[in-house]
């Protein structure tokens, strides 16, 4: 949370301001959050001061909307937003304002979004300054738009998507005249960029109150026009002896319900990790999704590709979604199959993943008890050990680079894993066995070529580097 020195300078900023005859007020978010006893995060400055005076007062200060007479004023680290009151004049790209007249506090206050962040705050005074009913709206718990919804979302489509995430943020309604407007408009949505909604979609998911908000983005009609897929999931019937909680979409809303703090990679793989079942709902024994977890992958991967996530992140989201069903097998699996797994990347992730979808179904947690105690117990030297050998060991073997050896140095750290070898001449022995029962020779029999016993190999022997070995 913010420390009360960045308060300070916000008042800091108003009071330079004052001192050379302008008008400054705290503006928006900030207010709102004051006013609900909550610390802001940001404290954003409007003023009738035009941007050269700001920078005269704020020398350093940088100018980064001088269309919209926005300034960066730094201090004490942080960046603060000090922008001219304001009037916007038409939005022909359904995001920005054409142009914009500099004004006063009540025509500014009469461009913003929302009723709740409409308000200003006069920190030298102590008052609240409130043309929009933003106090009134508060205490009534309602997100309302200032002046007629239908002129606030034509100017930026962006806002029927906002609407929801502070509704859901602070489990408040939306105003009825505003909530019908966005079920009329929600087909607009897809004029508004890819990476825009993402980050909005992002936002609900993670801010709190995220499985109101999936709920209400599919109500409304928004769902269909950011991840259509999600619509599927309604009615797919589960195994009850498994899903006692419904269809595949109330486990997933359940689940979104059940998250704490997620990451916003945690919170996609939530909504998404069961994205496959619907096109591979089958009835067998019983009701069976064979291969959900591979279809949900590729599914998931178009998605994140979709709504321009970045490669890191759809990478994680992918493989959260692939792997949620691997909890499955953990008591089953060997030792250097558990230690690879309980190693993949960002693990915390996939363990809190696979802890609310237990609880959101069966409530069973006995994996996730299984999974915690080994990583407690094992430490990362165990799960994840310094190599025995490497390629340039093979090489000074004699054998030439090539496929088969990530095959063998996989062999070989599955041994080490499964504390079979432990040192260096040991792991060195054990690549030249594997190399031997694949049929590849060394070129250097001084330094263990096995070209004259290749004819010699049983063919029946398995190989220790194929799966179901002692090795694999």
């Amino acid at each position: 949370m913010p420390s009360a020195p960045l308060r300070d300078h916000a008042i800091e900023i108003v009071r330079k301001l004052h001192s050379r005859g302008f008008q400054a007020l705290w503006a928006g978010g900030c207010v709102r959050d004051m006013l609900l006893e909550q610390e802001p995060q940001d404290y954003d400055i409007a003023t009738n001061a035009n941007p050269d005076e700001v920078i005269d007062i704020f020398p350093g200060a940088l100018e980064v909307g001088a269309h919209f007479g926005v300034v960066v004023v730094q201090l004490g680290g942080h960046p603060f937003e000090v922008a001219r009151f304001r009037e916007d004049v038409g939005y022909s790209d359904g995001r920005r304002p054409d142009r914009v007249i500099f004004s006063n506090e009540q025509k500014d206050a009469l461009r913003r979004d929302f009723t709740v962040n409409g308000m200003f705050y006069d920190p030298i005074q102590d008052r609240v300054i409130d043309y929009v009913g933003g106090q009134r709206d508060l205490r009534l718990k309602v997100i309302r738009t200032i002046g007629p919804p239908e002129q606030r979302f034509g100017e930026d489509r962006l806002r029927m998507m906002r609407a929801v995430r502070f509704a859901c943020r602070y489990t408040w309604r939306i105003g009825p005249e505003t909530f019908r407007t966005i079920g009329r408009l929600s087909a607009t949505l897809p004029e508004v960029s890819s990476e825009r909604i993402r980050d909005e979609l992002i936002q609900i998911l993670t801010e709190g109150g995220a499985a109101l908000g999936v709920r209400w983005l599919i109500d409304l009609g928004l769902m269909a026009h950011i991840v259509p897929e999600v619509l599927d999931l309604a009615g797919v019937r589960q195994p009850p002896a498994f899903h006692p909680e419904g269809d595949v979409l109330t486990h997933t809303l359940m689940m979104l319900g059940l998250m704490r703090s997620p990451t916003p990679e945690l919170a996609m793989g939530v909504l998404l990790h069961d994205v496959g079942k619907p096109k591979t709902f089958q009835v067998a024994d019983r009701i069976r999704f064979d291969n959900h977890t591979r279809v949900g992958a590729e599914m998931a991967e178009t998605i994140c590709r979709r709504l321009r996530f970045s490669a890191d992140q759809t990478r994680h989201i992918v493989r959260l979604v692939a792997d949620h069903h691997r909890f499955m097998h953990v008591r089953q699996m060997r030792p250097s199959r558990l230690k690879r797994f309980l190693r993949t990347e960002r693990f915390e992730d996939h363990l809190e993943l696979h802890r609310i979808d237990c609880l959101a179904s069966h409530g069973n947690l006995e994996n996730h008890t299984f999974c915690r105690t080994a990583l407690e117990e094992l430490g990362p030297e165990e799960i994840r050990p310094a190599p025995l050998i490497t390629g340039h060991d093979l090489i000074r073997l004699g054998y030439s680079p090539g496929p088969a050896f990530k095959r063998v140095l996989t062999a070989v750290e599955n041994a080490q894993l499964e504390g079979v070898v432990g040192d260096y001449e040991g792991a060195l022995a054990l690549a030249r066995e594997i190399f031997c029962d694949m049929g590849v020779s060394s070129t250097d029999r001084g330094l263990g070529g096995e070209s004259g016993r290749k004819a010699d190999i049983k063919r029946d022997r398995p190989s220790v580097c194929e799966p179901g070995n002692r090795y694999g």
